[in-house]
């Protein structure tokens, strides 16, 4: 038996250069054992043509909503029946906004709205396009909506820009389809759809002694850490909360544990990944780079002959990088906390520490981020990165839950 042995793909292809990979698209699935129903949007048309693609995928090519001879036999709401998992690659940005608005005023749309099957997109248009708030916001309006994206990948594009924005390559976005048909048959309810996952998340800041009564430390609220505990576990998830030193209530039906060092977040990860399995590790703690090298056992008093006083510092050791190293969950997040060259730090930290996903952040702003109720984050991945509005943390934890949940299906 093959991997998607008689399964109903129901693959829509929108206007962009990079319809040309649809067709090694078609093959990959079409040779797993899948059955292709090809869509073309009136935009495909000028770049592909129904012929090339009634040939790869064996069926006719549909191309209207209003073919009468379509509608006397297959109409397009049997259509929408049909599918086992409506993909779409590539989704344009136009394709996106129309989606996004509930529009249905060509065949596709029609589809994506009539069905109750799940939908997939690979989203692809040029680098200015993608980052377009227009273009986020309706990127954060499907995800709530539970439609899965793959990419874009980032590199040169066909008008010479260089940037997020290129469709995935048919491999990536084949095995995206593998593993959506991979997923337990006995999948939990819709209301608790991480139930049977333990996710592990830290939060707040470390407190690093210098002596009984001072200690380095940083200005984290904890607040995003304690809000993605949170909506994980409305979600179903099994949640242990790693908890640097914070003012706020341990949430309810949640294992919090605290600590006070980097040190002890550390021994407390292995110990919880040694005990139980974890499915999902995010690290939002603001962990301290550095310790002292020696704490003093005693107050260090202020010397009469001196105004300085020297303290060696010491690494910490990078606790998310350890966890991808030793290999104690089976996806890793992060969390970037810049004040320069946000996106590119975060994906240098994405590929460095081998993670999955990157959250970053600019904690230079005074509205966002440390102590504030607010924030604003681009979430970076190895073929995907996306940009939520500026949003309540609550509201913002649960958005990134959902886009976790997706990208770790």
């Amino acid at each position: 038996m093959t991997l998607l042995n008689e399964k109903k793909i129901l693959l829509g292809i929108t206007g962009g250069i990079a319809a040309y990979k649809s067709i090694e698209l078609v093959r990959l699935l079409k040779k797993s054992g899948a059955q292709v129903q090809v869509v073309l949007t009136k935009g495909a048309l000028a770049f592909v043509t129904p012929m090339t693609l009634q040939a790869v995928s064996g069926l006719p090519v549909r191309t209207s909503l209003l073919d009468p001879e379509a509608e006397a036999g297959m109409g397009h709401i049997e259509l929408a029946k049909w599918a086992d998992l409506i993909l779409i690659a590539p989704a344009s940005a136009d394709f996106m906004a129309r989606q996004a608005a509930g529009m249905a005023d060509d065949l596709l749309t029609t589809l994506c709205l009539a069905t109750e099957s799940p939908v997939i997109i690979a989203p692809a248009m040029n680098q200015a396009m993608w980052k377009h708030p227009a273009t986020q916001h309706n990127l954060s309006t499907l995800i709530e909506r539970n439609i899965t994206t793959v990419g874009p990948d980032s590199g040169a594009q066909a008008c010479g820009d260089i940037g997020y924005g290129r469709m995935s390559e048919p491999n990536a976005i084949f095995n995206q389809v593998v593993n959506f048909f991979s997923k337990p048959t006995s999948a939990p309810s819709e209301n608790t759809p991480l139930q049977g996952q333990h996710w592990m998340i830290t939060a707040g800041p470390t407190m690093e002694a210098i002596d009984p009564v001072r200690f380095i430390s940083n200005h984290s609220s904890g607040k995003m850490g304690y809000a993605l505990a949170n909506a994980a576990a409305k979600l179903g998830a099994k949640v242990t909360l790693i908890s640097g030193p914070v003012p706020l209530e341990a949430p309810k039906n949640i294992t919090t544990v605290k600590i006070l060092s980097a040190l002890d977040m550390l021994a407390a990860c292995r110990q919880i990944s040694h005990e139980n399995q974890v499915d999902v590790f995010i690290g939002a703690a603001a962990v301290a780079d550095f310790r002292i090298q020696d704490i003093a056992t005693q107050k260090m008093k202020k010397q009469s002959n001196t105004d300085e006083m020297q303290l060696n510092l010491i690494k910490n050791p990078d606790i998310i990088a350890t966890v991808v190293a030793e290999s104690m969950a089976k996806f890793v997040v992060g969390f970037a906390a810049e004040t320069q060259n946000v996106i590119a730090y975060a994906q240098d930290k994405l590929a460095k520490k081998g993670l999955d996903l990157i959250v970053a952040n600019d904690v230079s702003r005074k509205d966002i981020g440390f102590n504030q109720d607010q924030n604003e984050v681009t979430v970076v991945g190895k073929n995907t990165t996306w940009s939520p509005e500026k949003a309540d943390k609550t509201e913002l934890a649960s958005l990134l839950v959902q886009f976790i949940r997706q990208q770790n299906q």
